[in-house]
């Protein structure tokens, strides 16, 4: 498969047979994301920077298929399992509900946490168990921070992290958010090397020590 990231939380995973793009989102937010095709759309929570499914169409003349709620979903060879969260350390309280997808494809098993605000429960961990990639945001302020995200990591042993959801140039929020180069330090390692694409297959999986993916879009 081939992974592409166009800032935030918005991916393209395209697969063999099938393509997901996770959080598209508006062009105000000063990041360009060019014109996507997909089979699936997964938005994470309904904010402006996560939710612009609108603007990828479908791979044929269909429409992709939209998910944007829990639950489990099976869309042309592809296992989707939404996971409640939050977004934010209060329950919601503060930013809403936030949630986590575990994506099955080709063999391998990608969580792309969203916009999580705090470190998971025992009850997520669990449902998240075996996972090969993590994609997790570290630029803390509306998301975890890096301490959080190295936490979580431990947790989830995933054998490739790709860092998301950090400050780039021309990003335009509210308030400002760290750089990548903060969840290296916290993490301790990161590659030199920024991947404008990322080929990976079940079998080029890692067995033995994490690998640490920095994308830039």
């Amino acid at each position: 498969m081939i992974i592409t990231w166009f800032g935030q939380a918005n991916f393209k995973i395209q697969g063999q047979n099938s393509t997901v793009v996770t959080d598209p989102f508006d062009k105000s937010f000063g990041l360009k994301m060019p014109r996507l095709a997909s089979d699936i759309v997964t938005v994470s929570h309904d904010h402006k920077d996560h939710n612009n499914y609108k603007a990828v169409r479908g791979v044929t003349n269909d429409k992709p298929f939209i998910i944007e709620n829990s639950g489990e979903y099976e869309v042309k060879n592809v296992f989707i399992q939404g996971i409640p969260s939050w977004h934010d350390n209060k329950e919601g309280a503060e930013r809403g509900p936030n949630i986590i997808y575990r994506i099955d494809i080709d063999g391998v098993s990608i969580t792309h946490l969203g916009d999580l605000g705090h470190v998971l429960a025992n009850g997520q961990t669990g449902k998240l168990e075996g996972t090969d990639i993590l994609m997790i945001p570290v630029g803390g302020t509306y998301t975890i921070n890096a301490k959080q995200a190295t936490e979580i990591i431990a947790q989830l042993e995933p054998r490739i992290v790709i860092p998301m959801h950090y400050n780039l140039k021309g990003l335009k929020i509210p308030k400002k958010i760290d750089p990548v180069s903060t969840f290296c330090k916290e993490f301790g390692a990161c590659p030199t090397e920024e991947l404008n694409k990322f080929k990976i297959t079940k079998k080029d999986l890692p067995s033995g020590e994490l690998k640490v993916v920095i994308m830039q879009p």
